[in-house]
């Protein structure tokens, strides 16, 4: 009988590595992989893959539909993370532009690219085996249960290492970043699985940088700044959009529109210039065009990591930064990440 897949258990922001001592049954400490929330159901029959939003994934992913009942000892349902890794031996990371590529509705071209760019699957929790479900149990009894599971089991199917040190933990947190991980995950070892509920803690990186505004998109409401597009000056002068800025409140959506209006790019007729923003395969048939402004004005924001030449997540807008010069925000403000062989991140 198939497995029921559960809405995954969800982690909340915390500043700093959170103390084990404070928690009745200690934590266990796990890096953050950045990738695809999956949660795999291998039933002895048909292989499901769930995601975090509960769309199926299984048609991008064919590889591991393909070892995943080869591979498996037995049926069970299991949590992780979907991951690609790219670059030579030695000096692999996660990849996620390449991840993102998978998910195209063109069979032949997924084909393709689990060929090209194959995915692992890096297994963290598990919920059901044979016929028992274990999401009533303590995180530990589960987490020794995969252990037993997976103790053979070779790539692309692999177990997530872990720490009760916060010690080690802060390291990884240092370390791990340069194999393309974006930070580390403390999870209570007497609670029992949760779905849909932040019960578990993330810690990511936090830094700040000086942004140019670039645009600005309407909000879905029709009203009001949706999201705030920003850019950098690279070393030859161009300026590149990089990451975009949102979730304001109702107030600011209102008063963006009109601190920003002097600055809003005009035809000979009057009428605002609009570009078109970037499209990835997510976008559908979203609208993604934007309101240009001049070039002038200065924000401080507050990021994670950087993707190549983009912020890799939606960006928290911090102050304006009205004693900046524009020119001068480039690609040299941002910290540079030591690089980390992805191999040695995975056990």
């Amino acid at each position: 009988m198939p497995y029921e897949i559960p809405a995954p258990m969800l982690a909340k922001a915390a500043t700093t590595v959170p103390d084990p001592a404070r928690f009745p049954g200690g934590l266990l400490f796990e890096p953050k992989w950045d990738g695809f929330r999956g949660l795999i159901s291998w039933d002895g029959e048909t292989v499901e893959i769930g995601s975090r939003g509960a769309k199926p994934l299984t048609r991008y992913f064919p590889e591991l539909v393909e070892a995943i009942p080869r591979l498996l000892p037995r049926p069970c349902l299991l949590d992780g993370e979907i991951v690609v890794a790219t670059g030579p031996a030695g000096s692999q990371r996660l990849d996620w532009e390449a991840l993102s590529q998978r998910i195209h509705p063109a069979a032949s071209r997924v084909a393709r690219l689990s060929a090209e760019t194959p995915a692992m699957f890096i297994a963290f929790d598990l919920l059901a085996e044979g016929d028992e479900d274990l999401q009533a149990l303590p995180f530990a009894a589960r987490r020794a249960r995969l252990e037993q599971l997976l103790a053979t089991v070779p790539h692309p199917l692999h177990l997530t290492r872990t720490s009760t040190d916060a010690d080690t933990a802060r390291r990884w947190l240092a370390e791990f970043e340069g194999a393309g991980l974006d930070g580390i995950v403390a999870k209570p070892l007497d609670q029992p699985y949760a779905p849909n509920k932040r019960t578990l803690f993330k810690v990511k990186h936090a830094r700040t940088a000086d942004v140019v505004a670039l645009g600005y998109r309407i909000h879905k409401s029709g009203s009001g700044v949706g999201s705030l597009l920003v850019g950098l000056y690279g070393d030859d002068g161009v300026l590149r959009q990089v990451g975009g800025v949102a979730a304001w409140s109702d107030a600011m959506r209102e008063q963006l529109v009109r601190d920003l209006a002097p600055l809003v790019e005009r035809d000979e007729a009057g009428q605002a210039v609009t570009g078109e923003g970037e499209r990835s395969r997510f976008s559908g048939g979203k609208d993604t065009s934007f309101v240009r402004l001049r070039p002038e004005r200065v924000l401080e924001v507050r990021y994670d990591q950087l993707e190549g030449y983009r912020f890799r997540h939606t960006v928290q807008f911090a102050r304006w930064r009205d004693d900046r010069d524009a020119r001068s925000c480039t690609y040299g403000q941002l910290e540079t990440v030591a690089g980390y062989d992805l191999a040695d991140v995975i056990d």
